[in-house]
């Protein structure tokens, strides 16, 4: 395994192999590649699809969303008369090959780029794949770097699937018309043409002999209780030889043809150029080692969504839209993930005017004094389901007002911003409302969740926090007093809100505080209108946000009770272990996962606060830096280059979930340059 962290320019993580990778160890390891538009590419390093998310061509398509293209490519390579295979596959039947792991010596990504070096008897291969940014546009390069000519045949697999959907019991067969070197399979009803075309001296053209794979079995799926076999249909294949020094190339589009009129080396070093300059106009201390690595991580969230009417109103108003995909393989934008992942994404890493962008294009999607929990795929307007993505959205516009000084953006959001305070105030859909006995915000509707901690499973919503949730309240208070300092420095009337924190204060400390604990209830008035003594992170938050609504003698003790009971190396357990509902592991079915989701199993993003917190009482920035250790070592493994959505809530705290969570990469970029030491 190697790991250089330190380069000034793009941090290279990789691993070495001197007779190839165990097979089933480099199952877990995963590469990601995006594009800027909420597609992908992704599959594991010995090129085995393990999950129905895995594919070499998933653009997000208007009013479809992310779908699978092109699922996977044979790769046959001949030397000296000896056929090597490149990739792996697991089938239905319950055998396998394995060649792509026997033949592999070396993965690493150049920045982004995922590149595979191959040792064919005498002869070693390099292939590389990237994606046109802004683009539904892959380009995988193969470079001959010595020993005697190879000869490939390379044979696509394309399908037409929702990444998120069920696996078709039939596979689909590909129509095929070319025309010179332009070749283009059109499969599914109302799919686009998916447009290929091969680059090389010595390519030769397609040739039209159809094959169907074996039953394809997807291990992550079965173990996740999913659909989990795949029959797949190739219309036919290229051929093609490429000697010492040369490269060859393929080109797969769904945009137009012009995207394919272009050198391919072109667009590898325009994608090289373009990380170059995400991490120079990022914070000097957010230029080399691991913030550098993070600075990458978080450039694969940001997206220019495709939805026509955000064009539109952007476009009125001289802005861009853009918004933030919470997690990969299957999140679309949230809300919330948007909102907690801000300032780590866009601030973080110099991007303010796509920082800028973000709060608009969520300020024009407020109904009713709430922001979108999510958008579904392939759909123009969002779901509403959430009690604190609005009060994210406060506590992300003061983190954007710091670093931008931007005055006119926040004239412009003011508006909204007192709209969404009365909305709270008077009571707004799914009895969100402040409660005018003691100005504490409740919540709560039968069937949803309206937290983070927002699992559900046929119809059962496993924590549902009805009631007066802490962190809820320590977001709310936080906005009270946010929009008291910008009420007063646009000369309005601060009074009101300056009246309801201080009324939400006191009833805040007087109802949350758990004596026999030393800790915060998790919720007040809640079911059978009891208090939930359960031991979680959310009360981390009345300590760790701007104007933190604990009052200051009760910080240490709870920071104690969170540290002996929650904290991990890879962040903090969603529930304190001895409780009656704690599972220390999530795996299994779906209802088995959503029954650990929130009850124990480790999440990510939560060190950032908890780092904040800790400073706040103890400003010791190594002891503080300490802590993000384990999150370092994860990089180089699951979700290569990226940080996990969640972990096992005990030893050896196994990643689960996304291979790549925006939370978990915003939250760990800024607590690792807020502990930067020069």
């Amino acid at each position: 395994m190697t790991v250089d962290l330190s380069s000034p320019s793009l941090p290279r993580l990789g691993f070495e192999w001197p007779t190839g990778p165990d097979f089933r160890e480099a199952l877990h390891d995963e590469w990601l590649v995006t594009n800027g538009r909420g597609g992908y590419a992704s599959g594991t390093v010995v090129g085995c699809n393990t999950r129905r998310y895995h594919g070499l061509f998933i653009p997000n398509l208007e009013k479809r969303g992310r779908t699978v293209l092109l699922a996977r490519l044979v790769e046959h390579a001949d030397v000296g008369g000896k056929t090597y295979a490149l990739g792996s596959e697991e089938r239905a039947d319950g055998t396998s090959s394995e060649d792509g792991a026997l033949h592999l010596r070396d993965f690493h990504l150049d920045g982004l780029v995922p590149v595979w070096e191959y040792q064919l008897g005498p002869a070693r291969l390099r292939r590389k794949l990237v994606m046109a940014h802004g683009e539904n546009t892959v380009f995988i390069a193969w470079e001959h770097v010595s020993g005697p000519e190879v000869s490939l045949r390379l044979r696509p697999f394309p399908v037409d699937r929702p990444h998120d959907r069920p696996i078709p019991s039939r596979h689909l067969e590909a129509t095929v018309v070319l025309e010179g070197p332009h070749v283009e399979l059109r499969i599914g009803d109302d799919a686009p043409p998916v447009r290929l075309r091969m680059y090389g001296s010595r390519a030769s053209p397609f040739v039209g002999l159809e094959e169907t794979s074996a039953v394809q079995r997807y291990r992550v799926e079965k173990a996740r209780g999913y659909e989990h076999t795949e029959m797949q249909h190739s219309p036919g294949y290229f051929d093609c030889k490429v000697a010492p020094g040369e490269t060859l190339a393929l080109g797969i589009t769904t945009d137009a043809w012009s995207c394919l009129e272009r050198d391919p080396a072109e667009v590898f070093t325009l994608e090289l150029e373009r990380e170059q300059r995400l991490i120079s106009r990022a914070p000097p201390e957010a230029r080399t080692g691991v913030p550098a690595r993070l600075v990458l991580a978080a450039d694969q969230f940001i997206i220019a969504p495709m939805r026509a009417a955000d064009d539109a109103w952007a476009r009125s108003m001289g802005q861009d839209a853009r918004s933030v995909i919470a997690g990969y393989h299957w999140f679309t934008d949230w809300g919330r993930d948007t909102m907690i992942s801000f300032d780590g994404l866009t601030l973080c890493t110099g991007r303010v005017h796509e920082a800028a962008a973000i709060l608009r294009t969520f300020q024009h999607y407020v109904r009713d004094g709430l922001i979108p929990n999510y958008f579904p795929d392939g759909e123009s307007e969002g779901v509403y389901h959430t009690a604190d993505a609005t009060l994210w959205f406060f506590h992300a516009v003061d983190r954007y007002l710091e670093s931008a000084k931007d005055a006119e953006l926040l004239q412009d959001l003011f508006p909204t911003l007192r709209s969404i305070i009365e909305h709270h105030q008077k009571g707004t859909r799914f009895n969100i409302g402040v409660d005018p006995a003691d100005g504490l915000l409740r919540q709560g509707a039968d069937g949803y969740q309206l937290t983070w901690m927002d699992a559900k499973v046929d119809g059962w919503v496993v924590t549902p926090r009805r009631g007066k949730a802490v962190e809820i309240n320590a977001l709310w208070f936080n906005a009270l007093r946010l929009m008291a300092t910008w009420a007063e420095r646009l000369g309005h009337d601060a009074r009101p809100y300056l009246a309801a924190a201080e009324k939400a204060y006191g009833s805040f400390n007087r109802r949350f505080w758990n004596e026999k604990l030393q800790c915060l209830f998790d919720v007040v008035d809640g079911e059978h209108a009891k208090e939930d003594a359960a031991i979680r992170p959310n009360q981390v938050f009345a300590i760790s946000l701007k104007h933190p609504v604990l009052h200051r003698e009760r910080w240490e003790p709870v920071l104690e009770v969170v540290r002996r009971d929650l904290v991990t190396p890879v962040g903090l357990r969603s529930l304190a272990p001895g409780s009656a509902d704690y599972k220390a592991n999530y795996d299994g079915d779906l209802r088995a996962r959503d029954a650990a989701y929130h009850q124990g199993t480790v999440w990510g993003w939560l060190i950032g606060h908890y780092v904040d917190a800790t400073l706040k009482v103890n400003p010791d920035v190594q002891a503080a830096r300490a802590l993000l250790r384990g999150m370092e070592e994860h990089l180089l493994n699951t979700g290569i280059g990226q940080i996990s959505e969640i972990f096992d809530a005990s030893e050896p705290f196994r990643p689960r979930g996304c291979i790549a969570q925006a939370w978990s990469v915003a939250e760990a970029l800024r607590v690792f340059m807020k502990t930067h030491v020069t």
